[in-house]
């Protein structure tokens, strides 16, 4: 593909776009362990990752993520991968180049928390989590994905350092942070959405988002509170609902893809600029948001 429209242009004109949908959900459905790393994949069966990337392309996503949620050398030291972690960043983006090839769909470059609290009540140090994010954020950006996605936060903290780790990297690439409400409309640190629209807007950032959480209604009474507080765009990738397990320990989520596609006229109503799904959100579920969303444009 040649150059790409610019993507916060696009947005600020009122565009409606498409993300993709769950990563480690549907891995798991692929094959993944319960437990296992997906970045793991990215070496071992890049097959696996780049068919996800293109089930989410042909399916109407207008941003795929790149699978390296995990992939801060921090979160990879408890897979014992922490030494691989150049490698890993830069094939998950060639992996999902490959797959756009022929697109005009944007790569955004996922870093996920670093699965440590931070001191004083844990302890990792503020310039270890720095140099991590750091470190991720400079292979993603030199692998020339489109924006940056610092997603399924909980902590103010930890999100200011990853906002400040990209902008040392790149201070103009597009950025997304988006908040996980996991508490209905709380994070676990106790984050209120209006309080991450107020402390996450004032900073370098272009895009708030609202991703994971609970239950659709949850999620939906959170968009609203965000774009109350805030005049931000929005992000919105909710769960497909709440899970239930099966008898073999699995999550199971019931919501079809009719049912969450006929909730997307109300988000774009309620603010949402680029509309998506978190866990259990299978591409079937996306060709429906898809459907519905970019008739709107």
């Amino acid at each position: 593909m040649g150059t790409k429209p610019d993507l916060i242009t696009r947005l600020k004109n009122g565009d409606v776009l498409v993300s993709d949908g769950a990563t480690g959900t549907n891995l798991q459905k692929r094959g993944l362990e319960k437990g296992e790393s997906p970045e793991r994949w990215i070496m071992e069966k890049p097959d696996m990752i780049h068919g996800l990337y293109t089930d989410f392309v042909t399916s109407g996503s207008d941003i795929i993520l790149t699978c390296t949620f995990g992939a801060s050398p921090t979160r990879l030291l408890q897979h014992h991968l922490d030494e691989c972690y150049v490698e890993i960043n830069r094939q998950a983006v060639a992996l999902a180049q490959q797959a756009v090839s022929e697109f005009p769909v944007y790569i955004g470059g996922s870093i996920g928390p670093l699965g440590q609290l931070l001191q004083p009540l844990g302890t990792l140090s503020t310039n270890d989590a720095l140099s991590a994010i750091r470190a991720q954020a400079e292979v993603l950006i030199e692998a020339n994905v489109d924006l940056v996605v610092i997603e399924t936060q909980f902590d103010l903290v930890e999100a200011t350092l990853a906002i400040q780790a990209v902008r040392e990297v790149s201070p103009s690439i597009p950025l997304v942070c988006s908040f996980s409400f996991d508490r209905g409309k709380r994070t676990m640190m106790g984050v209120r959405p209006e309080q991450f629209a107020e402390e996450i807007g004032k900073l370098p950032v272009d895009i708030l988002g609202i991703n994971c959480g609970r239950s659709l209604e949850e999620n939906f009474e959170v968009l609203q509170l965000v774009h109350s507080a805030s005049q931000r765009l929005i992000w919105f990738k909710p769960n497909a609902g709440l899970p239930t397990v099966d008898e073999a320990g699995n999550s199971v989520y019931s919501i079809s893809p009719d049912d969450m596609s006929a909730r997307v006229p109300a988000w774009i109503a309620a603010g949402a600029s680029i509309v998506g799904g978190c866990c259990g959100t299978s591409p079937a579920h996306l060709k429906a948001i898809a459907t519905v969303a970019h008739a709107r444009n």
